[in-house]
């Protein structure tokens, strides 16, 4: 199955965070693995990226099953656009208090003991 970027197999590969790629490809034969990381050797080249390609393509090799599902399916994950902000609002916030300079509120401060050595 091939989609963007000139037939590479998972939609926006390049803005898909390093832990999504890593659950995505599980469903990847050997040869869209090797076709990721003929890519990825020659765009970005990060190393993680390329560790988990390689170590994915020795799995395989060694008999481990592909994952069923369709990797391209899924609604892609771009990496550090959070919304970001504070959820909390006027209606949320509580009202503007200032603490008390020492002890609680409800409680006057004690005189000290007498300090003049005697």
């Amino acid at each position: 199955m091939t989609t963007e970027h000139g037939g590479l197999p998972l939609p926006d590969y390049d803005q898909l965070p390093v832990g999504t790629l890593e659950h995505r490809i599980r469903a990847l034969s050997v040869p869209e693995l090797d076709q990721l990381l003929h890519y990825e050797h020659g765009h970005a080249d990060r190393a993680m990226v390329v560790q988990i390609l390689t170590a994915r393509k020795r799995q395989l090799d060694a008999g481990a099953p592909l994952s069923g599902g369709n990797p391209a399916a899924f609604k892609p994950e771009t990496a550090g656009h959070g919304r970001g902000g504070s959820p909390v609002s006027p209606a949320t916030s509580p009202e503007p208090s200032s603490p008390p300079p020492h002890g609680t509120p409800d409680q006057r401060g004690k005189p000290k003991a007498n300090r003049t050595g005697g």
